[in-house]
């Protein structure tokens, strides 16, 4: 496969989010994440494999240090960025278990979480329009192909979060002043939406999600009275949260 400059110039673009704006692609890296792309749905673009372009170009399109055998350019799904909340609420006329990203804004995290979010079978997550892009090679790499199987939109919270709090659902958020989550009664979503608000990693949960939250958790420290650590980082708080909240169906 002959393999152009303007075509390598093309590919090493969308490692820049502006450029994944404005073509609507986004890159693979992986055999694994590529078949998990084909097997998705997802429209491919382009599929580039090493041993048809050689070593010194895949080098050339290829965002890890080591690149793998194979890499493909796929599209974005239309509905990942809703301007209008309404378009996504039926989601919510049976429940179900959500996450809501409080502008994450380191991408291993947000793959990380995406990954979690997988296992533990969660309906959708939604994510601040200010949250780190999904497609960020980075965060592509971490999801290890959860991406393609975790619905996720970037779209209003509190407007979502209201959306859920008048279907009868809850929206729960981790503070340092709040309930020990493992002495509470927890809803699971099973006949209301509920939503779990996962803070920003510096900042915590900001002022507008606060006013939102209807049930404020704490995850104790183990001794109680001995915290240690100022907080938990944002990935592990949600394994944590949801490994929890799946317990109690």
């Amino acid at each position: 496969m002959l393999i152009s400059n303007n075509e390598i110039k093309r590919i090493k673009s969308l490692q820049q989010k502006k450029f994944r704006d404005e073509s609507g692609l986004f890159i693979v890296e992986g055999e694994k994440m590529v078949c998990e792309l084909q097997q998705s749905g997802w429209k491919v673009d382009r599929t580039y494999y090493r041993d048809e372009i050689g070593d010194d170009c895949m080098k050339r399109i290829s965002a890890l240090s080591n690149p793998s055998p194979v890499l493909a350019v796929a599209h974005k799904p239309h509905d990942i960025y809703v301007s209008d909340p309404q378009q996504i609420e039926s989601l919510f006329d049976e429940g179900g278990l959500f996450l809501a990203l409080d502008t994450i804004r380191d991408p291993g995290n947000l793959g990380t979480i995406l990954r979690i979010a997988d296992w533990f079978g969660i309906k959708a997550v939604f994510a601040a329009k200010d949250t780190v892009d999904v497609f960020n090679p980075k965060v592509v790499q971490s999801t290890m192909g959860a991406i393609f199987r975790v619905k996720m939109h970037y779209v209003d919270l509190p407007a979502i979060s209201e959306m859920v709090l008048n279907h009868g659902g809850k929206v729960y958020g981790t503070f340092l002043d709040g309930r020990n989550m493992y002495e509470c009664d927890l809803e699971s979503g099973v006949h209301k939406p509920v939503v779990i608000v996962i803070g920003n990693e510096s900042e915590g949960i900001s002022p507008a999600m606060r006013e939102m939250v209807s049930d404020r958790l704490y995850i104790p420290p183990y001794p109680a009275d001995s915290p240690g650590s100022e907080s938990l980082n944002a990935a592990v708080a949600t394994a944590i949260t949801l490994a929890e909240f799946r317990r109690r169906i």
